[in-house]
């Protein structure tokens, strides 16, 4: 594919809470075994894009440890590959990335030093699958300067105020664009997906720059949608955004619905993901579980219920685990009731305990208890 791919994975959310504490975003574990920068990574590697940088900002430890080998995403090649680009201090510039034009542009001479004619910039905060090519195809065809993959977001799907709002016309031409309204027009919205030509990024870029402008959404796509031929490019598969706790909780348990594991799972093509040499789950004699994921590594002896369980999950004698989303290397002792809870990863949870939210309010447990002097 004539692309280069960018993914901006640098970003915190404040409405994630404890959750984004100790990682980016794009860190977040997924549905038992992922992180959700693995759905833009396996997007961009299935588009046949060969050249791939991931801009880091927040938090990066968790997220440098995944993208340590670029093999499992079939970045491990001699032309191209993937490149990972991190705030850097220079004679020019002393500065952490202070949005995403200037992340960019700080980063402005991989782009100049790169041949390919087109770039796709995703975030790494997605949950999707998408054939970045048919997008592309469809940028030149309209002879679009930007081009932004959008979508219609159902009644009660999420909160379309989170996100840039876009009205667009009978030939999908975008002709109104709100970032974060207060109150949205319409149902529209960004994904936070663009396609643009390479030397016209740079120019707008190097453009922000001189001004002061430093985030793409409002100094460009906002300042230029009446200057750029700027296009909307409708989704209508799966798509979510896990920037708060809420859309993070629905995201997981969205993958105990059959179809849409089918979706993503067995259906081509596929979603890649660094993969860790565990044993298989051990069910023990008094386990009973019903409609959950459950990752490698995991020990179960009690009940676990429509719940999502990540790698190296202990659940003791009696314990009744019930919509819930429980992190990698959790161990909750015996005796425990969890329930419309998510738990922190690598928590120790004390026996005989009991944690309740509810389907409104999901509550999140942090508990770091020593575990071997329980």
């Amino acid at each position: 594919m004539r692309a280069l791919g960018i993914i901006l994975a640098g970003g915190n959310s404040n409405k994630m809470g404890e959750l984004s504490a100790k990682r980016a975003v794009a860190a977040m574990p997924i549905t038992g075994g992922y992180r959700a920068i693995d759905f833009a990574l396996s997007n961009m590697t299935n588009s046949h894009i060969q050249k791939v940088a991931v801009f880091t900002q927040y938090n990066t430890r968790s997220l440098n440890e995944h993208l340590n080998s670029s093999k499992w995403w079939d970045f491990g090649r001699k032309q191209g590959g993937l490149y990972i680009f991190t705030p850097t201090i220079t004679s020019e510039n002393s500065y952490w990335y202070k949005g995403t034009a200037d992340a960019l542009y700080q980063n402005i001479n991989f782009l100049k030093e790169s041949h390919e004619p087109y770039v796709v910039i995703a975030s790494g905060d997605g949950i999707y699958k998408l054939d970045y090519g048919k997008v592309l195809e469809e940028h030149i065809s309209k002879g679009a300067d930007i081009t932004v993959v959008c979508k219609d977001l159902a009644p009660g799907e999420d909160d379309v105020n989170r996100f840039g709002v876009v009205q667009m016309d009978a030939d999908n031409r975008i002709i109104d664009f709100e970032e974060k309204p207060l109150v949205a027009g319409n149902n529209t919205i960004s994904t936070g997906i663009y396609v643009i030509r390479r030397r016209q990024l740079i120019e707008l870029l190097e453009t922000c720059a001189n001004e002061g402008r430093t985030d793409f959404v409002r100094d460009i796509l906002v300042r230029y949608k009446n200057v750029k031929k700027i296009y909307g490019y409708k989704m209508d598969t799966y798509w979510r955004n896990i920037g708060t706790k809420e859309s993070y909780y629905k995201t997981n348990m969205d993958f105990l619905n059959r179809d849409v594991r089918n979706y993503f799972f067995k259906q081509h093509p596929d979603i890649f993901s660094k993969v860790e040499d565990l044993p298989p789950a051990k069910y023990n004699g008094e386990a009973v579980v019903n409609n959950s994921l459950v990752a490698s590594g995991c020990i179960i002896n009690g009940t676990v219920e429509n719940s999502v369980l990540f790698k190296k999950v202990y659940i003791g004698n009696n314990c009744v685990i019930r919509n819930s989303i429980i992190l990698n290397d959790v161990h909750i002792g015996d005796n425990c009731v969890i329930e419309n809870c998510i738990v922190e990863s690598r928590d120790t949870i004390r026996a005989n305990t009991v944690h309740q939210g509810s389907p409104d309010d999901i509550k999140v447990i942090v508990e770091k208890n020593f575990r071997y002097a329980l």
